[in-house]
């Protein structure tokens, strides 16, 4: 395993008086790709939003690249992270317009030449002058992984991708995927209700189960031997509670 880009010990997270979070110790490695796997109501999209810093862990610690995060993450570290969510939202522009739109925020250089770059590798380069309007759902998705990673993050977190999609464009994203981080060395963590797309793209998986992780173990071991019995009864497609 590569070390860890991000290191979550005793987490816990509350909403009001209801625990969604209790994680012992989980790690995300550096230029991994991260399933998340596990039931509705299992903790994963909460488990998205504390590292993508959009909240803060009721308690516990959270280390990003061996910086622990106590209060306010600054800026400059919050840029080394980006996140798709499984609904896209767009801005009414034109595709390439999106895709620009975080690199201009930045005051960015090249902007042209590295739009034009990503929209070739998701495959969407005859589309850069259309509007959003008129793109399919996969399409838009992939115009929103653009947007992310046009920016060259050095974290991607994506929150179930291709959920909503045809197996066409599911394929496409998964591609993507596994390219960007076999050829960027991105780590990447993805909340998937799919065990077979986590066996597709994962080096590892966490199985979550009612906030807690009951399994965090390499893809290979993780689907042929797993340590829990409740792991073993999910990978084998039952109901799991």
């Amino acid at each position: 395993m590569n070390s860890p880009v991000y290191e979550l010990r005793d987490v816990v997270k509350l909403y009001g008086q209801r625990e969604v979070l209790h994680l012992g110790h989980l790690v995300i490695p550096h230029g991994e790709i991260t399933c998340v796997v596990g039931p509705n109501g299992a903790g994963k999209s909460s488990l998205l939003r504390l590292l993508n810093f959009l909240e803060s862990p009721t308690s516990g610690q959270i280390t990003f690249d061996g910086r622990p995060l106590n209060g306010k993450v600054p800026l400059s570290l919050r840029r080394r992270v980006t996140m798709v969510f499984q609904r896209p939202i767009l801005l009414s522009a034109s595709v390439r317009d999106n895709v620009a739109y975080g690199l201009k925020l930045r005051g960015e250089k090249e902007v042209e030449a590295r739009v034009s770059q990503v929209l070739d590798l998701v495959g969407l380069s005859q589309f850069a002058r259309a509007s959003v309007k008129t793109l399919s759902g996969g399409e838009a998705q992939r115009v929103a992984l653009a947007r992310a990673i046009v920016i060259e993050p050095e974290v991607l977190l994506l929150d179930e991708p291709t959920a909503n999609l045809d197996p066409y464009n599911g394929s496409l994203i998964e591609k993507i995927v596994a390219e960007l981080n076999r050829e960027r060395g991105i780590a990447i963590a993805v909340v998937t209700h799919s065990v077979f797309q986590a066996k597709r793209l994962a080096h590892q998986v966490a199985f979550l189960l009612g906030g807690r992780e009951i399994e965090v173990a390499p893809a290979e071991q993780f689907f042929s031997t797993p340590a829990n019995p409740r792991t073993a009864a999910f990978v084998r497609g039952e109901m799991v509670y």
